[in-house]
Formats: structure tokens, C-alpha cells, sequence
């Protein structure tokens, strides 16, 4: 059995060896995480009392504090030999005259008592069981007991978990199922909050704009409107761009439906930051284009040229600034070994993206004039991109050895 912690949550996972290397998805938070070789948690036994204790191996060799007895323990580096039978003894509490009983080796320490609370003394070997009795009364053993146990922060004895299993695999063939990725709860929401807020937003000004004809200091109202819309929409639109990269993130990871992010969703620096970096990447692939466009005013050779080299390569630089969150992704050297590496498979990706960008740009003329057509093309636009998010971040996860990137 291996044992392992979740990367995001910290809850205590346990598969059978034969999933090791597979990607396994978290009972508590639903996050996927991979199946390490081996197990990367400890169990060991307090030498005071025997209570078994569970961390993570990272804290081998560092002191911790045992969550029933509250003594001071090691974390062994290495995996302890079978727990021994730990021989006790028994005693009574001069307060409550209950009795007590500890291991053997808190012979002589000052223990406290299950029952009334008080610190009293295990008797020495040399001393016939009797009553003992009670040093400190309750309520009155907090100082004496931090001075006597102060350590780091108790560790979390393990929970036991589910036996989590192998992410789940596409019910549908590929081309379909991509189609069905926005198609969870948390993607039809994002994509409901996307696209109704705006709406009503446009509507109520509408609306001010018609009242404010009759009634001249409606103006004022529509003004403020007017503002708090533009700047509700920039924040959506922030918050849109930062979405389809947690669904790129989330597909490279091994999800298969779009992910649930109202539990962590980032402040707005976090989605502006995210905002440019994107803006950066469009910048460095199609602003060649763009400015030449601008000065020849004519699509030439050199127009299509500079079109196919943004359309060719920006696929792969945006998934490897998402990958990074750095634009250190526009590596050229990185973005042109990782092509070389997945060639075929990233031109049939690359012809996915050309086929959803020339669907979109291709009925966006015959939405002039009718707002249904043209919201009906804004949501497909939205849903097409979720889409695209997943497949490039499927295409990670399906060639993360061929790209090699130490992210």
C-alpha cells in the first residue's frame, strides 16, 4: 500500500502499489495528483505511551509533539521496526482516587490524569504502588505544563482516507468528449456569470438611457451605471482569462471537466497579472502582423507569412506561459524543441485551434444587426475557448515527457 498526502488539501491518501506513477484524484478537494513510487509518509509510535503517529516524510528528523501525551518526540528517517508490546503501570490519583495507568518508562515523571485533570507522579521502581499525590490541582497546570512540553506545532495523526482511485478516464472518444468539457457545474456557472452579468449590465443602461429622455436627472445615475458596468466587465473579462488558464492547468493535471475555482479564486492583481501575460504572448506572435498590416494595407505574401508564424507558434507559447506563469515560456529555444518533440500531434492541435478561431471570426459579420445572433456567437465564443484551454492542456499532459519541462 503506498500512502501519500495530497498536494493541495494535506489530506492522507492511500492506493495499492500497482497505481504507482497513475494520477489519482483526492476524495476531500478533487484536485489530481499523481501516485508517488513509494510511500511519502511516516508511522511511528510515541516511546512514552505507544500512540501511533503519521507525517509526512518531510519532517523526518525534526522534534514534534504527540498529540496524546503531549511528550516531545523525534520523527524517525528511517521506517521503525514492528511496535513491541509497551508494559505499563498502575496507580491512583490522590484526587479523584481513580486509577491510572501509564508505560513503564514514565516511571518517576510527572503525568496527567485522565479523569480530574491533575498532575501527579508515576511511582518510581522502587517504590510500592500507592495512592499519588496530586503536585498540581486544575486549572492551575497550564504554566507548568508549557514550561515542561514546549515544541514545534502538533502534526495531524493520520485519517484515514478511501482508497482513491485512478483518474477518470473519457467515457466518449476524444473528439467528442472535449466538446462536453465546459459542461460541468462550475463551468456552466463560470460561463453563466460571464455572460448574464454583462447582459443585465447592458440592459439597465439601456433602459436609464430611454427614462433619462424624459426625465433629464436620470443622467446622473446613468453615468455612474455606465461606469461601474465598464469596470464590472473589465474584471470579469480579467477574471475569464485567468479561468481558461486554471482549465489549462487543470487538463495538464489530468482533468477531464472543467474545474471548481469559486473556492480559490484570486484577487484582482493575481487576474491582471495573468491578464498581461497573455497580452504579452499575443503581442510577441501577432503584433508583427498587425503593424504590418497597418503600413502595407494590403495582405501579401509577407502578410500570410507573418500570420502563419503567430498562428503556428502561439499555441505552444501560450501553454508554456501557463505552465511557467512566467513569460519566460517564450523561450524560442524552449518553444522550438518542444514542437520538434511533439510535431505531429502539436500540428493536429494547431489545426483545432485555426478551425475554432475561422468559426468564430467567420459568423461575427452576420451578427451586425441582430444582438441575439451576436450573443448567441459571444457564448459560443466563450465556450469554444474553454474548449481550446482543455485540449491544450491535455496535449501537457498527454506529451509532459516528450516536452520535458521541469515546471
Amino acid at each position: 500500500m503506498i500512502r501519500f498526502q495530497c498536494e493541495h488539501c494535506a489530506h492522507k491518501i492511500s492506493v495499492q502499489d500497482k497505481h504507482a506513477g497513475k494520477r489519482v484524484k483526492c476524495q476531500k478537494c478533487g484536485s489530481v495528483g499523481e501516485v508517488p513510487a513509494k510511500s511519502t509518509i511516516v508511522d511511528f509510535h510515541c516511546e512514552s505511551c505507544g500512540q501511533k503517529i503519521s507525517v509526512p516524510q518531510v519532517h523526518a528528523g525534526k522534534k514534534c509533539k504527540c498529540p496524546k501525551c503531549k511528550s516531545i518526540v523525534v520523527v524517525p528517517t528511517r521506517p521503525e521496526a514492528p511496535a513491541k508490546c509497551v508494559s505499563t503501570v498502575r496507580f491512583t490519583c490522590s484526587s479523584c482516587n481513580q486509577e491510572i495507568e501509564e508505560p513503564e518508562t514514565s516511571r518517576g515523571k510527572l503525568v496527567e490524569c485522565p479523569h480530574c485533570r491533575s498532575y501527579v507522579p508515576v511511582p518510581s521502581e522502587k517504590m510500592p504502588a500507592q495512592k499519588a499525590e496530586a503536585l498540581v490541582q486544575p486549572g492551575k497546570e497550564e504554566g507548568i505544563f508549557e514550561k515542561r512540553l514546549e515544541a514545534p506545532q502538533e502534526p495531524e495523526t493520520e485519517i484515514e482516507a478511501e482508497e482513491a482511485e485512478p483518474a477518470a478516464q473519457r467515457k466518449l472518444p476524444w473528439i467528442i468528449d472535449i466538446f462536453l468539457y465546459p459542461g460541468s457545474k462550475a463551468g456552466l456557472t463560470t460561463l453563466a456569470i460571464i455572460v448574464v452579468i454583462p447582459l443585465l449590465i447592458r440592459i439597465a443602461v439601456k433602459c436609464l438611457a430611454e427614462f433619462s429622455r424624459q426625465f433629464p436627472p436620470l443622467l446622473v445615475l446613468l453615468a455612474v451605471i455606465a461606469i461601474v458596468g465598464f469596470l464590472v466587465r473589465v474584471v470579469l473579462y480579467l477574471y475569464l482569462y485567468w479561468y481558461v488558464c486554471e482549465c489549462i492547468r487543470d487538463s495538464a493535471a489530468g482533468g477531464l471537466r472543467a474545474p471548481e475555482t469559486l473556492a480559490y479564486t484570486p484577487g484582482l492583481g493575481e487576474m491582471l497579472w495573468q491578464g498581461l501575460r497573455i497580452l504579452g504572448c499575443l503581442l510577441v506572435f501577432f503584433a508583427p502582423m498587425l503593424i504590418y498590416y497597418q503600413r502595407a494595407k494590403q495582405t501579401d505574401t509577407v502578410f500570410w507569412a507573418l500570420l502563419a508564424y503567430a498562428v503556428f507558434f502561439f499555441p505552444m507559447a501560450l501553454l508554456a506561459v501557463v505552465m511557467f506563469d512566467s513569460l519566460r515560456g517564450l523561450n524560442p529555444i524552449l518553444l522550438i524543441s518542444s514542437i520538434f518533440s511533439t510535431f505531429l500531434p502539436y500540428c493536429a492541435m494547431v489545426l483545432v485551434f485555426v478551425s475554432a478561431a475561422f468559426l468564430i471570426v467567420q459568423e461575427r459579420p452576420n451578427t451586425r444587426g441582430s444582438p441575439v445572433s451576436a450573443f448567441i456567437v459571444y457564448c459560443v465564443g466563450i465556450y469554444l475557448a474553454m474548449v481550446v484551454a482543455h485540449l491544450l492542456g491535455w496535449f501537457y499532459h498527454r506529451y509532459e515527457q516528450e516536452l520535458n519541462w521541469e515546471v
